[in-house]
């Protein structure tokens, strides 16, 4: 039991010491606010006295009018520097995006310039294209763009039509230059699909000159000549090629197989004969030496001996004859059928 009143007694001293502390912390805060009171509500008086006879002027103010008149002016002093921040902020803003503005305009102005020569280009582009496609057979009604007034070409931009509100005459004129190439697209194509079927026949046929690198000339042509050794006229059967050398590299004109890998000493000497498709033939004679055999396929450009002596002849030449089946054509209007599709895709 006497433990018990112990913490009974304990427990009512803890509880008083408590309710004491809290009543003077009140008594305090109490106290400090009253003095406070005091002390704002307490008042001064200014006393204005002029240095003539006038009236002195008793002015009454306390120090609550005082704290709230800085207050006041320190806000508006608070205030007055915020706005100057932010002005001067908002002016740096306004000069970098003038700068910006200057800088795209320029750009703007850069880019209308190139889209003039764009559309200056395409205009010389487009009568060039219809008349290749036109020249090639191909159909050009797919370059037509749709809503012109014209057929497959690009009168349009030459004149007036309706601009969108908000909407650049350049922006414009770009998307009917893409409409344009879009439609054109499939005309190109054919004429890609066109040359590369001629391509192809074209290595088929003898179509280049038998002596690689395109040098030397023709020193005696196809059809009637003088024979050097009888001086008698007779009919030249191909042309001969001289580079004034022996040893010059002489190529197969056109894909094909070796039929004849010979030597003829009264005529061709060292001769070779290749079969080629269409019913083509080609005889290279007079060579060197040879760099193919029999049943060999060849492609149109590949080594197959060099320019010699060999057999009839009076100098290092190459003797080149073309066959269609057994008859035997001047070579030369083969040799010129590359330059004559160029000449005439040109026009």
């Amino acid at each position: 039991m006497a433990v018990v009143h112990e913490y009974k007694r304990l427990e009512n001293s803890l509880v008083q010491k408590v309710k004491n502390s809290a009543s003077g912390l009140g008594k305090g805060i109490a106290a400090f606010f009253r003095a406070f009171g005091r002390l704002i509500t307490r008042r001064y008086t200014i006393v204005l006295v002029p240095h003539s006879e006038k009236k002195v002027y008793n002015l009454h103010i306390t120090v609550f009018t005082v704290i709230l008149v800085f207050l006041v002016l320190a806000g508006a002093l608070g205030g007055f520097f915020w706005y100057g921040a932010t002005f001067n902020a908002a002016r740096g803003s306004y000069v970098a995006k003038d700068t910006r503005l200057k800088d795209t305009q320029a750009s703007l102005d850069k880019m209308r310039d190139e889209v003039t020569q764009l559309l200056q280009e395409a205009r010389r582009f487009e009568p060039a294209l219809t008349s290749t496609i036109s020249l090639l057979g191909i159909d050009v009604k797919g370059t037509s763009t749709a809503g012109t007034a014209s057929s497959g070409d690009l009168s349009s931009f030459l004149g007036l039509y309706d601009i969108p509100d908000g909407s650049l005459k350049e922006v414009e004129d770009l998307k009917r230059l893409r409409d344009y190439l879009a439609a054109a697209t499939e005309p190109i194509q054919e004429i890609g699909t066109l040359l590369d079927s001629q391509s192809a026949l074209l290595t088929e046929i003898p179509s280049i000159w038998p002596i690689k690198g395109g040098i030397g000339h023709i020193s005696t042509y196809f059809g009637q000549t003088e024979n050097p050794f009888t001086g008698q006229y007779y009919i030249h059967k191909g042309i001969d090629l001289s580079t004034y050398r022996q040893g010059d590299p002489i190529i197969a004109t056109a894909d094909g197989q070796v039929v004849s890998v010979d030597f003829d000493q009264g005529g061709f000497g060292n001769n070779v004969i290749i079969r080629h498709k269409h019913g083509f033939y080609t005889r290279y004679g007079h060579m060197l030496s040879f760099r193919v055999k029999v049943g060999q396929k060849v492609q149109q450009g590949d080594i197959i001996g060099y320019i010699g002596n060999t057999g009839l002849s009076t100098g290092p030449h190459l003797h080149y004859e073309v066959h269609i089946g057994s008859d035997v054509v001047d070579p030369y209007k083969y040799l010129n059928i590359r330059s004559t599709i160029a000449k005439t895709g040109s026009r």
